[in-house]
């Protein structure tokens, strides 16, 4: 088989990867009635979490963090093992954020001599390749002290956040703008035709609601931004930051598969260096950097001597700089000493502040079937599964409720959406297990079992329809979904400015029975500001946060620590 063949294997290859990817995150949208008849029943059709599952990044820094190996991270040994014997052929020919990558820099631009003279010197070894090392190193030691931090820049997490929270709810925002635009013109022929395409294109690409996202500019931006650097040079992110990527190159240092140079029939073209993707020194005469390398096979494709081979056991350049011709990664051990410590100090750092502990968030409701914060910060790597499977649209990315170290977790809005009562998909799709995967007994409860609280619904009264302005209105207690309910009525009779008797209910909550689950707040009919919220008090994640503590320990304080 050809060398060009093999090529165009990989590049076939990103792009079925790239796609499975995409239909993944697209399949994570789910669209189902429910009932309490049918949730027991209710299961996602296709592993939407399993190319999370294979990042080996998120397995060893939830492995660091927490002492244990969630389940589903086992299968990223499939890329791991083989890198160990091949290279980063991850990078180059799986990696759905790195063909993306790829592709955004191979977009053609100016040509000619300038422009090739610009790549040959965009595609040397640089310096700063070496900060992803560095990253990595600092964000290893984190989840080694309990924080992980990984997913802000892991490709997989990023790719998925930013796909799930902000491209797809973008464009299916511009779809429905230049829909109503297209009828607004009042043709009718244009009007079926642009309906007739949305529908297409809904059934194909978008999802079934329109879903909106809290702080999606921050993620849109930085993944946008991530995307132009590429133009600056070729994959930037994946030479520069990716810490994925650095890891497998720390696993390929002692590859048995690599790059042979023929210096003999080398004419110095320099066609290898306009070619390069990983910016590995490819040409002849310098030092071939095996972890740097993605494995994309351009310089061997496109060498008119046939100088470049790759081959098992190949022979390595020996020179003054590399006298044991061993490639190697090139970094300090003053600045890895420099990262491990950084994070190190980075875990009390963002721990010290008030949100952490003594001042948090009382708005921060995690998702059903949520670990303890410690433990959830120690899993969770914000790849936004849990928000774009849930099916009210509740959970949205934090921004800094949860402190700096939470930020891009999950958080349940309310008032935009509130958690369905039957509903477990949040904890089947999560891949570290930061969401467990609840049962609907276990959801829900029942005689025995107690059900699972996210927190507890308080009245505002100053606010409350009938108890602040003589109203009637009994819209909480309609959508109160336990049994018994846990909004009740108190039915007073009382005079309004007129003098007139009107009967009200006035509503009081049951903290016994409340979940947290929002839905009175997010159907309370005073628009700007709800008359009843839900706060995390009494979630069932938290020992100590809780309404009425039955034993307080008086030596701390009552923080909400799990």
């Amino acid at each position: 088989m050809s060398i060009k063949t093999v090529r165009n294997l990989r590049r076939f290859s990103q792009i079925v990867f790239f796609v499975i990817f995409f239909w993944l995150i697209l399949k994570t949208t789910f669209e189902v009635h429910f009932t309490p008849a049918n949730a027991a029943e209710i299961q996602l059709p296709y592993p939407v979490s399993i190319a999370l599952e294979f990042d080996p990044l998120a397995a060893l820094s939830t492995l660091l963090a927490t002492g244990t190996l969630f389940k589903g991270l086992l299968w990223s040994l499939v890329i791991l093992v083989p890198t160990i014997f091949l290279g980063r052929f991850f990078c180059g020919w799986v990696c759905p954020m790195g063909s993306l990558n790829h592709w955004i820099s191979e977009i053609r631009g100016v040509k000619g001599v300038a422009s090739n003279a610009r790549k040959i010197k965009s595609n040397r070894y640089g310096k700063y390749q070496r900060i992803k090392y560095y990253i990595l190193f600092l964000f290893l030691a984190a989840a080694l002290f309990g924080s992980l931090q990984i997913g802000l820049l892991d490709p997989l997490s990023l790719l998925a956040r930013s796909i799930g929270t902000a491209v797809l709810p973008t464009i299916h925002t511009a779809a429905l703008e230049l829909l109503g635009w297209v009828k607004g013109l009042g043709v009718p022929t244009l009007a079926t035709g642009a309906q007739s395409v949305y529908d297409v294109t809904t059934s194909l690409l978008l999802p079934y609601r329109q879903a909106h996202f809290h702080g999606i500019l921050i993620i849109g931006g930085f993944f946008v931004m991530i995307l132009i650097l590429n133009r600056l040079i070729t994959r930037f992110w994946c030479r520069a930051i990716c810490p994925l990527g650095a890891m497998l190159g720390l696993f390929s240092r002692w590859t048995l598969f690599g790059l042979q140079k023929d210096e003999a029939s080398c004419n110095h073209c320099n066609q290898c260096l306009i070619a390069c993707q990983g910016a590995d020194d490819p040409d002849v005469g310098a030092v071939w950097r095996q972890p740097e390398c993605h494995l994309c096979l351009n310089c061997q494709a496109v060498c008119p001597q046939s100088s470049l081979k790759f081959k098992f056991y190949p022979q390595q350049t020996v020179t003054v700089a590399n006298p044991a011709g061993t490639p190697r990664v090139d970094v300090s051990r003053r600045m890895v000493m420099t990262s491990l410590v950084a994070g190190v100090a980075l875990v009390p750092l963002l721990r010290s502040g008030d949100a952490f502990e003594v001042n948090s968030d009382p708005l921060l409701i995690r998702p059903p079937g949520s670990l303890s914060e410690s433990e959830f910060t120690a899993r969770c790597i914000r790849c936004g599964q849990c928000m774009r499977v849930c099916p009210n649209n509740a959970l949205h990315p934090t921004l800094l409720q949860a402190g700096a170290e939470g930020i891009w977790s999950p958080i349940l809005i309310p008032r935009i959406g509130y958690c369905e009562p039957t509903c477990t998909l949040c904890g089947q799709v999560c891949p570290t297990g930061a969401i467990a995967e609840l049962t609907l007994t276990r959801k829900v409860g029942n005689e025995i079992v107690p059900p699972n609280r996210i927190g507890t619904a308080f009245i505002d009264r100053g606010r409350c329809l009938p108890w602040a302005m003589a109203i009637p209105c009994i819209v909480c207690e309609e959508w109160c979904p336990t049994s018994p309910k846990a909004v009740y009525f108190a039915e007073e009779t009382v005079i309004d400015r007129k003098k007139n008797e009107v009967k009200v209910k006035r509503p009081s909550i049951d903290p016994e029975l409340c979940t947290g689950c929002g839905a009175c707040e997010y159907a309370c009919p005073v628009t700007d500001r709800a008359a009843i919220y839900i706060t995390s008090v009494g979630e069932s994640r938290s020992t100590r946060n809780q309404l009425l503590l039955k034993t307080r320990n008086l030596s701390r304080p009552p923080g909400r620590t799990a």
